[in-house]
């Protein structure tokens, strides 16, 4: 959840002279990261909700943290670094509060020599011949792992992984081998024109197919590896402080949170197009339809990038070998700003194209609808919303999803559906504000959420609007990742009664609130140091209840594919517990009868196949991520897919499953997809997957029966 608020209002937290860390502005990165590591601690003491002691045991959390995040599947350190490491283990608290690069300095400068030495064991390894016939198996489970020994032991891990991942790319080619056989088997028995191509190589060439393409991609992550500056490894290093406190407290670098915003909002300034790194060259993929690249009709996916000329007075920047994320922010910029991407064709012309940047949609965070054709002959409005986007600082045309949802609502009651559903599976939040203004679009005003802050005051927020738009029944969907606004709307209209939620057991349980404090605000410089995306707030249901840890409990529970896994809040050691406030005053609407709803809807799936199979899929692959060991003998390698094959064998009939439901598009979505071609696939996905999807099947026969 992620709220807007003033820094005013932060600063009523904290003595505003305690915040105020006048340093001077720092002569290099070691001054700027050490101005950053003492003002994240005062920012956290002061603001954070449940600040915690900075003591040696939180040093001994932050260290366990820190190595989680570095080198989980210990492939890096040598137990001798781990050892030398360990004497610091009690004085990360120490050095938060000195802004001491010690342990940052050490960790990391050995990181990238030991990269270094993995690179040069890892090109020797390749320099001879593997033998995938040696009785061995490789540990896969971290917790199981231990750090090598010595250079040695490390070089034997070494080439156990790579074992692994040539043993996997042989598997991928006898996987793509049996399918393209199959396409051919059914065209010629079905006596088709024959243009399918199957050319099966030998087992010798297979194997050396698979060491090129594993030899290529590991010796391409470890080039990108050192040319990522050691800064980049600041921000782990930080968020290992913060996330101590809780997994919602991170540190943003200003690159980190310009990503972060575009993703919020939906909105990017540049060209309109993909960039994708293969091999130390970057490429065009994808073109955004109605964008800059599209439109300048001399560019192409899987044209090769060879220089950006980012502003008109300056020159040209090579990129050939470049990381993306570096050349994507030379081709971003200010809005009306001309970039010049010189590209090599596939032809091998050399094309320079000079475009000017636009503000470019990135449509999947915003809402969607589709009309609903259910068997009874019924319609239902199906809604879709994967974020609470919204646009804080929005002028002409900025998006929120209130105003998204309204719009989908208008069109669906024009179709005359007769309910309608609305899905927030895999919703992991976003604005607190938009949550009671999509409230007020399916019921009257009333009070939707409270807000604690750290010194106990209780607020409650209230939607004002009596103007809903949808009155009808209405079924709120949800799954182990529906968090944070999600859980607040879905609990919200639980407790009034207005919707029946239904789907996993339990939501995600996020229940905190986030701002961003820019921490250059704090200090007597114009530089950016980044921001902290700080816990300031724990919210409520108006029912008294918190959502944190527990999450919503559906009306109508449906077990799906994350039920067995460890997913959700209550699995993360560092988050804010449970607790309860007292109600607050709401009028309940009146009920739906959930027992009878559930009981008939239990009814059902017990004897229904297509939900016993999505359990034992949902079942067979949390073990198969629990399994610890694999073997790297080709011969009983292969014989574990082969057992693992026939055992997907039986769940391939998810694949062709259909629920029957037909869907009919908005007709300006009709109109566009004639136009689009980006939007025309992505619409027929989107299509695809509903066809599938046998949890909304189930979903409108439940809507059926509420009146």
């Amino acid at each position: 959840m992620f709220k807007k608020i003033k820094l005013k209002k932060l600063l009523m937290f904290a003595p505003l002279m305690t915040l105020m860390f006048c340093f001077n502005s720092p002569q290099n990165d070691d001054e700027k990261m050490q101005t950053i590591m003492v003002s994240v601690k005062n920012t956290l003491s002061y603001l954070h909700y449940s600040p915690k002691p900075i003591n040696d045991a939180y040093s001994q959390d932050v260290y366990d943290k820190y190595f989680e995040s570095v080198d989980a599947s210990k492939r890096y350190f040598l137990q001798s670094d781990m050892d030398e490491f360990k004497k610091h283990y009690t004085k990360l608290d120490d050095y938060l509060n000195q802004g001491n690069l010690i342990f940052y300095k050490l960790t990391v400068d050995r990181l990238y020599q030991r990269v270094d030495d993995i690179d040069k064991m890892t090109q020797d390894i390749f320099s001879k011949p593997i033998n995938l016939n040696e009785d061995e198996e490789l540990i896969i489970e971290p917790k199981k792992r231990t750090n090598p020994a010595d250079a040695k032991q490390q070089y034997n891990e070494w080439k156990k992984y790579i074992k692994y991942n040539i043993l996997q790319e042989i598997e991928t080619l006898n996987s793509k081998e049996e399918a393209q056989k199959k396409k051919k088997d059914s065209v010629v028995n079905n006596k088709l024109k024959d243009t399918i191509k199957y050319e099966p190589l030998s087992a010798e060439k297979k194997r050396e197919k698979a060491t090129a393409e594993v030899k290529d991609l590991i010796t391409d992550s470890f080039r990108r590896f050192k040319k990522r500056k050691k800064m980049d490894w600041f921000s782990v290093y930080m968020n290992a402080y913060t996330e101590v406190f809780d997994p919602h407290t991170n540190y943003f670098s200003p690159k980190n949170k310009e990503e972060f915003d575009m993703q919020f909002t939906g909105k990017v300034i540049g060209i309109g197009a993909l960039i994708q790194e293969k091999r130390g060259y970057l490429y065009l993929g994808e073109l955004t339809i109605g964008a800059p690249a599209w439109k300048s009709k001399q560019l192409t996916s899987g044209d090769k990038i060879l220089k950006v000329k980012s502003k008109p007075n300056e020159e040209p920047v090579n990129v050939v070998g470049m990381l993306s994320d570096e050349a994507v922010r030379l081709i971003r910029g200010e809005k009306g700003t001309p970039v010049t991407l010189t590209v090599e064709k596939k032809d091998k012309t050399i094309k320079e194209v000079t475009m000017i940047r636009e503000e470019v949609t990135i449509e999947d965070t915003f809402a969607r609808s589709i009309v609903v054709n259910s068997k009874n002959g019924k319609k239902y409005g199906f809604i879709y919303l994967p974020s609470f986007n919204v646009e804080f600082e929005k002028e002409n045309g900025g998006r929120n999803a209130s105003d998204d949802i309204k719009a989908e609502l208008i069109k669906l009651k024009k179709e005359n559906v007769e309910g309608i559903i609305l899905d927030l599976r895999s919703n992991g939040g976003g604005s607190l504000t938009e949550v009671g203004d999509i409230m007020g679009l399916f019921m009257n005003s009333g009070p939707y959420v409270q807000v604690k802050d750290s010194r106990g005051k209780i607020q409650v927020l209230t939607d004002k609007s009596n103007q809903p738009v949808w009155t009808g029944p209405l079924v709120i969907m949800q799954n182990e990742l529906s968090a944070s606004a999600s859980e607040i709307l879905a609990g919200a209209m639980q407790d009034y009664g207005r919707a029946a939620v239904i789907g996993s057991p339990s939501s995600f349980g996020k229940g905190t609130v986030q701002t961003f404090v820019e921490l250059n605000r704090f200090l007597n410089t114009n530089d950016d140091f980044g921001a902290l995306k700080l816990t300031i707030q724990k919210f409520y249901r108006v029912s008294g209840e918190s959502t944190q840890r527990k999450g919503v409990e559906a009306d109508l529970k449906m077990k799906d594919f994350f039920s067995y896994a460890e997913v959700g809040e209550r699995f993360d050691q560092f988050a804010l517990p449970w607790d309860k406030i007292e109600a607050t005053n709401y009028k309940k609407l009146t009920g739906l009868n959930v027992p009878q709803l559930q009981a008939e809807l239990d009814k059902q799936l017990v004897n229904n196949n297509n939900y016993k199979l999505l359990q034992e899929s949902a079942e067979w692959k949390e073990a198969l991520d629990k399994e610890e060991t694999i073997p790297l003998n080709q011969a009983k390698f292969n014989e574990l897919m082969k057992t693992r094959k026939a055992q997907i064998e039986k769940f391939k009939g998810l694949d062709k499953f259909n629920n029957g439901l037909k869907f009919t598009l908005h007709t300006d979505e009709a109109e566009r997809i004639k136009k689009d071609e980006a939007f025309a696939k992505k619409t027929e996905n989107w299509r695809k997957n509903l066809e599938r999807d046998f949890y909304l099947e189930e979903t409108v026969d439940v809507l059926s029966k509420i009146k």
